[in-house]
């Protein structure tokens, strides 16, 4: 099964973490967005310019991956939300099963 991990962070070290991904195969591809985020933190209302990554990986790579993420993120609770590909183009994920393993 593949996934997709949305992570966030700061617009700084996006490509850094993206790279440390890729290059350890735990991730075949991170695309890198900017956003705006605006969420709550410690009792304030905070607003923030972020990259939003976006990993596509095996299913039995997402606790690695996560590990790897938490061990370089500055954040003390970075965002890291999995969801399944249900679908997709058949070349495409083998692609990340190649690019994976």
């Amino acid at each position: 099964m593949f996934v997709v991990a949305y992570i966030t962070a700061p617009e700084s070290e996006g490509k850094k973490i993206a790279r440390h991904l890729v290059e350890r195969r735990l991730a075949a591809c991170v695309n890198i967005v900017g956003v705006e985020s605006v969420y709550r933190w410690e009792g304030k209302v905070e607003e923030d310019k972020e990259a939003l990554l976006i990993a596509k990986t095996k299913a039995d790579k997402v606790q690695e991956l996560i590990e790897e993420v938490r061990k370089i993120h500055p954040y003390k609770l970075p965002e890291i939300i999995v969801v399944p590909i249900t679908q997709g183009l058949r070349e495409y994920l083998a692609w990340i099963e190649q690019e994976t393993s």
